[in-house]
């Protein structure tokens, strides 16, 4: 079975002060806007609604309020779908070819071979696993993670000092590749104060 990573730029800080924001006009915006994208998430995940998980909108509304949240744990993946819909209303989408889909372990290969360029600061299987923001609750899928502006200018400061030192490691062509398109993605975050990277694993 494959995966996938959807990764966006965005003021971290401002995107998660949506949630519990009570912003009910944002709401009427993305469903006039996104009402077709509503229905068809609620479609694929018929199911799921049928046996008590919140619809798309339904799911995005408890997020905007800060709840109340579905107890049953089963049903908690639709408030990081909507938290996800939220990230791509505010920020900007970014190439993500490399990581989509992927199988395996690629994640930690790709770790590896930022690792061995120097870079620990950030992690791209810190995506597959992180925590949603609070107060949303944990799901397994889609799995979310964050990198911070301090992290990314940090990640970037690790790869130029390895470059002043000369030192290139070895690494499969694949590998290289996709390891710079996460500095890119870094890049990206250090052009734009105050914006970081947030990334879904689905």
């Amino acid at each position: 079975m494959s995966s996938g990573l959807s990764i966006y730029l965005l003021d971290l800080t401002k995107t998660r002060a949506l949630i519990g924001s009570g912003d009910d006009q944002l709401l009427d915006v993305i469903r006039a806007e996104f009402g077709d994208h509503l229905a068809a998430d609620d479609r694929y995940f018929e199911s799921e609604i049928e046996q008590g998980a919140p619809t798309a909108y339904e799911a995005l509304r408890a997020v905007v309020h800060g709840g109340p949240f579905s107890e049953d744990k089963n049903h908690a993946f639709q408030y990081a779908y909507a938290y996800k819909r939220l990230c791509e209303l505010t920020g900007h989408f970014l190439d993500n070819s490399n990581f989509c889909p992927f199988r395996g372990d690629w994640l930690s290969v790709v770790d590896q071979g930022l690792t061995a360029l120097g870079i620990t600061a950030v992690s791209v299987a810190s995506f597959d696993l992180g925590s949603l923001p609070d107060p949303l609750p944990w799901t397994y899928t889609p799995g979310y993670g964050e990198w911070t502006p301090e992290q990314c200018a940090q990640a970037l400061e690790q790869f130029e000092e390895t470059k002043r030192k000369g030192h290139a490691p070895p690494l499969e062509p694949e590998v290289v590749e996709t390891v710079m398109d996460c500095i890119g993605w870094m890049r990206h975050a250090a052009s734009r104060p105050g914006h970081g990277i947030a990334g879904f694993r689905s």
